[in-house]
C-alpha cells in the first residue's frame, strides 16, 4: 500500500510543477494544489479536458449561434479545430506565454473558440464586461498584459482604439461581428485572424500544449470592484478542470453519454459564474449551447427559451425576479377567470413544494393543476423540458423562491465566488433545503469562524476550487487566506445540523449603528419590497447613525433599446396605485406631488414590516422615495445586477444625510 502511495505521488509529480505555496499573485506563478483523500482526482489541464471529451463527443453538436433566423451549429471535433487554428493565429501575432487575450463582447462561439484558443496557446483568458468604460478596460488590459484583444463590435472597438496607445503590451485587436470600419494595421476580422497562423505547425502548437501544468493559471475573473479597484482572481487548469467536473455533477449535470443537455448562454462570460457553466462544463459534459441574442435580458430570452427548451438554466436573481414580473403583468391583464385558476393552480403547487405531503386527495389536485395550467405555464416560458432551475451570484428573496415553487419549479441555490471558480455549495435534485445553497461539493470544506451567539459566523472555503490568488496583488491575496489556508469569503452564514449551509448577510453590508448594535440590511429590504409590491429596490441605511432609514425605487419600465429604467409603471405597480385609490401611473407623478395615498400605503407597509422587527434598532423611521430605479448605468448596480452600497450612498449623500440633520 505505501508502494502504491509513493508512486501514485510520483505520477501526480509528472503532472504537476512542485510548489511550496498555496497561492501566488505572479502570472507565471504556480501553487501546490489542495489534492487530499476527499478529492484525489488526477489534476488536469484544460487541453488534456478536452482531449477527453472529444473522444466520446466529438461528433454531437457543441455550439448553435442564429445567423440570419437560423440556427448554425458546430460539433465538438470542429469546435477542437477551431480553438487550435486561433491559438495558431495567436502564436503569429505574438502572444506571450501567461500574457492575456482580453475578449470584450456578448456571448458567441467566437468568445468560446478564443478562450479556448487563448489556453492552448499558453495564454490567460480574460473576460472584459460590455458595460465597461474605456478606462475600466484599460486598467484590465494594463494589470493583465494584454496582447491581443478580441471584440465583438464597433462599439467596443472605439473603446479600444481610445486606449490602445496607453497599452504597451497590446499587439493586435481582433474584430468578430461588425465589417470593418477602416483598415489598420494589427486590426483583423475574425476570418482573417483564423488564417494568420496556418504555417504554424501542429508540433509547434503541441509544444506549447504539452508544456501546460494543472497548477497554472489559464484564467482571469476580474471582480467587479464593489469596493476599490477591481482584483484579477488567477483561476489554474486545476481550478477549471476539477470545477467543471464536480460541481457540475453535484447540481446533476448529465455527460452526453447519459443524456446531452442542453443550455442558454446569456450570463456574461467575464463572470465566473457564466463562464464555468457555459463554457468549461460544456467542454467537460459535451453540452449543446445555445447562445442568445445580445438583447437576452433586455426581453428577447424567453423567445430563445421557447425555441430551444433547454434541459438546464442557470439566472442570476435579477433574471428569475424579472420573469416573476412578466408574469404577474401578464396575469393582471388576463380575464378573471384566468385569473382565478393561476392563483388555485400556483397555491395549491406552493402548498404541495412547502409541506410535501402525500395524501392522494392533496397529489391529485396537484397534478390537476399542474396539468391544467402550470405545464402551460411552463411551456410558455421555454421550461418544458428542463430539469434544473439554478441561482447564484446573490441571495434569492422569499417571495421568487415561493412563486416558482407556485409554479412547481424549484430554484436550486448555487453559492460561491470568483475565488472558488463559481460554486463551492450547491444545490440539486438530490440535495435541496428551502432557503438554503445546499451543501459543499463533495471533496470542498466549508468552516464558520468567529461565531456569533446564533450560529452566524464568516464562511470559509477549502478545495480544488480555491483560486491561486490576486494578480499583481500581494497584500490582498495574503488577506483572503488565514495562515492554515482556507479562504474566507467575507460572507456571514450559518450551517444546520445536517451541513446545509444558509448565507445570512455581507461582513461588509453589515450595519453597525451608533449604538453598536449589529443589523443585516437584506432580510429588512426583502420584507419590505414582499409588502410593497410596487417597490423595485429597498436599501437600508444607518451605519454609525443613531436609526435605521431607507431609499425607496419604485417598479417602472424597461426601455426596450437600453435597459435603463423609464418613468413609466409597471403594470404592477400602477395595480397597486389603483387598489390604494391613486390614479398616477409614472414615477414622477408620486414623487413630485408626494402622493398622498401612495405615501400612506408605503408608510402602512413599513410600519407591518417593523412590527415583525426582531428588535426595536431594526425598524425604520424615515424613508424616501428616488426619482429613478437602480441600474447598471446609473451606477447603483453591478454586472450581475448586485446592489453597490457604497455608490448609492455616495449618489444619494444629500437624501441620506437629510434624514439625520437635527
Amino acid at each position: 500500500n505505501k508502494y502504491q502511495e509513493q508512486r501514485s505521488r510520483a505520477v501526480l509529480l509528472t503532472h504537476i510543477l512542485p510548489s511550496t505555496s498555496l497561492w501566488t499573485s505572479f502570472a507565471d506563478g504556480r501553487v501546490r494544489l489542495r489534492i487530499d483523500n476527499s478529492c484525489p482526482q488526477t489534476p488536469i489541464t484544460v487541453h488534456q479536458m478536452f482531449k477527453e471529451s472529444l473522444e466520446k463527443y466529438g461528433s454531437l453538436n457543441a455550439l448553435a449561434s442564429k445567423k440570419n433566423g437560423k440556427w448554425e451549429k458546430i460539433t465538438f471535433s470542429e469546435y477542437y479545430c477551431l480553438s487550435r487554428k486561433a491559438a495558431k493565429s495567436f502564436l503569429k501575432l505574438g502572444l506571450e506565454r501567461f500574457h492575456s487575450v482580453g475578449i470584450l463582447g456578448f456571448n458567441s462561439p467566437e468568445w468560446f473558440i478564443s478562450a479556448v484558443g487563448t489556453v492552448f496557446a499558453g495564454g490567460i483568458v480574460t473576460g472584459i464586461y460590455t458595460t465597461n468604460s474605456p478606462e475600466a478596460c484599460h486598467y484590465i488590459a494594463h494589470d493583465s498584459k494584454t496582447n491581443i484583444m478580441v471584440v465583438e463590435n464597433q462599439k467596443q472597438l472605439d473603446k479600444i482604439m481610445q486606449i490602445w496607445n496607453r497599452l504597451p503590451h497590446l499587439k493586435a485587436v481582433v474584430l468578430y461581428k461588425d465589417s470593418m470600419p477602416e483598415r489598420r494595421p494589427n486590426l483583423y476580422t475574425m476570418e482573417e485572424f483564423l488564417e494568420l497562423g496556418d504555417d504554424i505547425t501542429d508540433a509547434a502548437l503541441d509544444d506549447v500544449i504539452n508544456s501546460q501544468k494543472p497548477n497554472q493559471c489559464c484564467v482571469l475573473i476580474y471582480t467587479s470592484g464593489t469596493t476599490g479597484k477591481p482584483k484579477g482572481a488567477m483561476l489554474s487548469h486545476d481550478n477549471i478542470t476539477w470545477t467543471s467536473a464536480h460541481c457540475s455533477r453535484a447540481g446533476d449535470m448529465q455527460p452526453a453519454e447519459i443524456q446531452q443537455e442542453s443550455i442558454v448562454s446569456y450570463l456574461p462570460l467575464s463572470h465566473i459564474a457564466a463562464q464555468i457553466y457555459d463554457l468549461w462544463t460544456g467542454i467537460k459534459w459535451g453540452e449543446q449551447v445555445y447562445f442568445a441574442e445580445p438583447d437576452a435580458l433586455k426581453g428577447s430570452l424567453i423567445n430563445t427559451l421557447k425555441e430551444v427548451q433547454p434541459t438546464s438554466h442557470m439566472g442570476v436573481p435579477r433574471v428569475w425576479e424579472k420573469i416573476m414580473e412578466k408574469l404577474k403583468d401578464a396575469s393582471a391583464q388576463s380575464g378573471f377567470m384566468k385569473k382565478k385558476m393561476l392563483s388555485w393552480a400556483m397555491s395549491v403547487s406552493l402548498e404541495r413544494n412547502l409541506n410535501c405531503s402525500s395524501s392522494d386527495l392533496k397529489l391529485f389536485w396537484t397534478r390537476l393543476a399542474d396539468y391544467l395550467v402550470l405545464a402551460k405555464i411552463r411551456n410558455a416560458l421555454g421550461f418544458s423540458c428542463c430539469q434544473k432551475h439554478f441561482c447564484g451570484a446573490a441571495p434569492l428573496n422569499t417571495e421568487t423562491l415561493n412563486f416558482f415553487l407556485g409554479l412547481n419549479i424549484t430554484l436550486y441555490e448555487a453559492y460561491g465566488m470568483s475565488e472558488t471558480t463559481g460554486p463551492h455549495c450547491l444545490s440539486g435534485p438530490y440535495i435541496y433545503r428551502q432557503h438554503s445553497c445546499g451543501k459543499p461539493v463533495p471533496g470542498c470544506k466549508v468552516k464558520l469562524v468567529n461565531e456569533d451567539t446564533e450560529g452566524n459566523g464568516e464562511i470559509c472555503f477549502w478545495g480544488r476550487t480555491v483560486f491561486m490568488g490576486y494578480l499583481n496583488m500581494k497584500d490582498k491575496t495574503k488577506e483572503a487566506f488565514d495562515e492554515d489556508g482556507w479562504l474566507h469569503s467575507g460572507d456571514l452564514g450559518k450551517l444546520d445540523k445536517d451541513g446545509f449551509l444558509y448565507v445570512t448577510g455581507r461582513i461588509k453590508d453589515l450595519i453597525i449603528t451608533a449604538g453598536g448594535e449589529n443589523v443585516p440590511p437584506i432580510p429588512i429590504e426583502d420584507a419590505v419590497k414582499k409588502e410593497l409590491p410596487i417597490v423595485s429596490n429597498a436599501m437600508v441605511i444607518g451605519d454609525k447613525k443613531k436609526f435605521l432609514s431607507m431609499l425607496l425605487t419604485l417598479k417602472s419600465v424597461l426601455d426596450p433599446d437600453t435597459s435603463d429604467p423609464t418613468d413609466i409603471l409597471t403594470e404592477q405597480a400602477r395595480d397597486f396605485c389603483q387598489r390604494t385609490g391613486s390614479k398616477a401611473t409614472t414615477v414622477s407623478e408620486i414623487v413630485a406631488t408626494r402622493d398622498r395615498a401612495i405615501y400612506q400605503a408605503i408608510q402602512e407597509g413599513i410600519d407591518k414590516v417593523n412590527m415583525n422587527a426582531t428588535n426595536r434598532v431594526h425598524c425604520i423611521q424615515k424613508w424616501i422615495v428616488l426619482p429613478r430605479d437602480f441600474s447598471i448605468s446609473g451606477g447603483e448596480l453591478g454586472p450581475t445586477m448586485k446592489l453597490k452600497r457604497l455608490t448609492v450612498l455616495e449618489k444619494y449623500r444629500a437624501e441620506v444625510d437629510s434624514f439625520y440633520e437635527e
